[in-house]
């Protein structure tokens, strides 16, 4: 079954960050997409650790606003 995203940020370089969750496992986590000038890259994180790195960037308040 394919995951559930939610794109909860996207910045103005075009970088894009995601709640997802995987229906299978019922895994939660962040998926940043990187714009495709930087190479376009995929990286996924888990929620708690997203939001203890430097947590403070507008992504984070954008996800701490969503889960609140």
């Amino acid at each position: 079954m394919p995951c559930e995203a939610r794109t909860f940020r996207e910045s103005s370089n075009g970088d894009r960050w995601r709640i997802v969750r995987n229906p299978d496992t019922d895994q939660v986590f962040v998926q940043h997409l990187a714009n495709l000038p930087s190479g376009g890259h995929v990286t996924e994180i888990g929620v708690s650790r997203f939001l203890r790195l430097d947590a403070t960037g507008p992504e984070h308040d954008a996800l701490r606003r969503l889960v609140s």
